[in-house]
């Protein structure tokens, strides 16, 4: 998918979701539908305690910084690309970060409807 073709889940063109730190698959500030990527770094959430303490449990700690891989760890507050199957357990265990539909990538709403992005919409304003 080229970079003019890159829509939200809203139907608008993809906003960055966080250029500091810098995330999604390509490090670009961009949660993107891309090919490469098994992973789906797709939904752009806004990091929690919950879901930071959530997703190290199952083995992926996003709170320790990594220097070898430009990783500086992320802190609540911090905006990430995660992963859609992570996203979507974290809904199912009560601790989904809240979501922002202007940076998350329309293909997420083949795996998460509408209706539940909105209810997790972050406060962006």
């Amino acid at each position: 998918m080229s970079d003019s073709e890159d829509l939200n889940v809203l139907g608008e063109p993809l906003t960055p979701c966080s250029l500091d730190p810098e995330t999604g698959y390509e490090r670009d500030g961009y949660c993107r539908d891309i090919l490469a990527d098994a992973g789906r770094h797709e939904i752009c959430a806004v990091m929690t305690e919950e879901f930071l303490a959530y997703t190290a449990a199952q083995g992926n700690d996003l709170r320790s910084a990594q220097p070898e891989l430009n990783f500086p760890g992320l802190d609540p507050g911090d905006r990430w690309c995660v992963c859609v199957p992570r996203w979507l357990e974290a809904e199912e265990a009560d601790c989904a970060p809240p979501i922002v539909p202007e940076a998350t990538a329309k293909s997420v709403l083949t795996h998460v409807c509408r209706d539940t992005i909105e209810a997790y919409a972050a406060d962006t304003e």
